[in-house]
């Protein structure tokens, strides 16, 4: 694995790795202490509102590969978090994701995920593991509209009865790091039934919500308003559930959620992200 290209914002600085195949994945650095990584070339999820997936699954990266990313870069940053939400989904190459996060782990680093939660199989033994939180995109309670956004993360009703079973044996501390995220669309999912309904699902699993604003990348789909965003945010509030919201690093146009794409061109500029 090789360094390409750096590129870097007021925020976020993003690192296009060419692997030895000739593939090419990103990493990002953000928030001053953390090292977003991938787990794929490519996605098989197929998000539509989402560039990394747009050319489909590729291969998956060994574990070997995984951790790389984090050797390549430990050097020049100051890396204390790593964040399996890069290129891929993490549940569809669970045994090398698996051996890179106990490797990261004996590092003494803290390991969070961002998933679909798909396979719900593999979905299991992540909550189970000594992570310092997860985050499972959910983005509607209607099976139709996640089917829309989300093509092939398995059935939402596998998904929410999977955390109904593995969170009702769970301590309140350990729940606390488990939410649920929905990626609010103009037009799609921002009804105040729906988003009622996410407040209702949240609420009864016992855990937190994310809400998240959309980087503009591909496709129809469009950001809600500032204050559509802040009334959702109410909204979910008034059903007493906790809710994060979208944070600047998620919405820096470099290294932003969705943004990351496999097999980038090494000399596209800033500009052309």
């Amino acid at each position: 694995m090789r360094l390409l290209q750096e590129l870097s914002s007021n925020l976020n600085r993003l690192f296009l790795l060419e692997l030895h195949d000739g593939s090419r994945v990103e990493a990002v650095y953000y928030r001053g202490d953390t090292l977003c990584i991938s787990t794929q070339v490519g996605c098989a999820i197929g998000c539509p509102f989402c560039l990394s997936g747009k050319g489909g699954l590729l291969r998956n990266l060994s574990a070997e590969e995984i951790i790389l990313q984090y050797e390549l870069l430990k050097d020049r940053l100051e890396i204390r978090g790593i964040a399996f939400a890069g290129i891929g989904e993490p549940l569809m190459n669970w045994e090398a994701v698996k051996k890179a996060f106990w490797h990261f782990k004996a590092l003494g680093l803290r390991v969070s995920f961002y998933t679909t939660g798909y396979p719900v199989k593999k979905l299991r033994e992540l909550l189970a593991l000594p992570h310092r939180g997860v985050s499972i995109s959910v983005h509607s309670v209607k099976e139709e509209t996640r089917k829309r956004l989300l093509p092939y993360a398995g059935s939402l009703e596998d998904l929410i009865q999977t955390l109904r079973e593995e969170l009702s044996s769970m301590s309140l501390r350990k729940r606390k790091k488990i939410s649920l995220a929905y990626l609010l669309l103009k037009g799609v999912n921002d009804t105040e039934e729906e988003l009622k309904d996410f407040a209702m699902l949240v609420k009864s699993l016992g855990v937190s919500a994310t809400l998240l604003r959309y980087n503009q990348t591909v496709g129809k789909f469009k950001d809600v308003e500032d204050w559509e965003y802040e009334r959702a945010f109410l909204l979910l509030k008034s059903y007493g559930i906790r809710v994060t919201l979208s944070n600047r690093f998620r919405k820096d146009p470099l290294g932003g959620c969705g943004t990351l794409v496999a097999n980038r061109n090494p000399t596209m500029c800033l500009e052309g992200l």
